[in-house]
């Protein structure tokens, strides 16, 4: 196979994409609902102990309250419970529907992997582009923990850094396309990790630089938050490989 998910008609290759989609969405939602679960043992429990320091902080120090601190609009418990469900069922829908789609351009055009070891290399790819390069530069923090002034910032910062991180993959793959034509496949390959290497520290040079973990913060704490706020991730981005690629097997295998 060496174009897309198939070297059929046109029509039969719309069918199969669309099939995959609404899959693609149901996987992610699944992936959400785990993730969440775990996210509610182990990463909620830390920023409510985030809230509490910061509570404690400001009155012995006799600062201004927090964000969190003032009038709420949705409760902590609805923000933990229903509200922490239902962003991340919105999502794991939206990534499993554009994981589904870019399984379905990608398919038989990188090698000749199945489609549950393609399934799983493009999760882990994911999972390495949209969380590990942009957490370098910008690693998680509980939300207690910020000026309210500078959300937007580091918000736009964040993503900024995931934009460049996803777009010098792209980058990195049509540079690599190119250069196999006279150079051996791992000569390419490393030459390309270094170009997109490159490309992201320069990036994370050019981005500012946002720590506002105060100095006497606990550093246990911040560091079992964060710890917790990656597995959330690799759980999702694992459960939607295993799971997608699973299901689409299935059904081309049908096909």
């Amino acid at each position: 196979m060496t174009a897309g998910i198939f070297s059929a008609s046109p029509a039969t290759e719309r069918a199969m994409t669309k099939s995959l989609l609404w899959r693609g969405m149901v996987v992610g939602i699944v992936a959400a609902i785990i993730a969440t679960m775990f996210a509610r043992l182990t990463a909620e429990p830390q920023i409510d102990l985030a809230i509490a320091y910061e509570s404690v902080h400001a009155a012995h120090y006799g600062d201004a309250p927090m964000p969190h601190e003032e009038e709420e609009l949705v409760s902590r418990a609805t923000q933990k419970g229903a509200g922490l469900l239902t962003a991340m069922m919105l999502y794991g829908a939206a990534v499993g529907g554009i994981f589904s789609l870019l399984f379905a351009y990608g398919y038989g055009r990188f090698g000749q992997a199945g489609p549950r070891s393609f399934a799983l290399l493009l999760a882990a790819l994911a999972f390495l582009l949209i969380v590990i390069v942009p957490g370098i530069k910008y690693p998680q923090t509980p939300p207690a923990v910020g000026s309210h002034d500078t959300v937007g910032l580091r918000t736009a910062a964040y993503f900024a850094m995931i934009a460049l991180s996803v777009g010098g993959a792209v980058i990195a793959s049509k540079l690599r396309a190119a250069l196999v034509r006279s150079r051996k496949g791992i000569d390419a390959t490393l030459l390309v990790v270094g170009a997109y290497i490159t490309l992201v520290l320069l990036g994370q040079c050019l981005l500012p630089v946002v720590n506002e973990v105060p100095a006497d913060y606990p550093a246990t704490l911040l560091w079992n938050f964060r710890v917790a706020a990656i597995l959330t991730q690799m759980i999702l981005w694992a459960t939607i490989g295993i799971a997608f690629g699973l299901w689409a097997e299935q059904v081309m295998r049908r096909q």
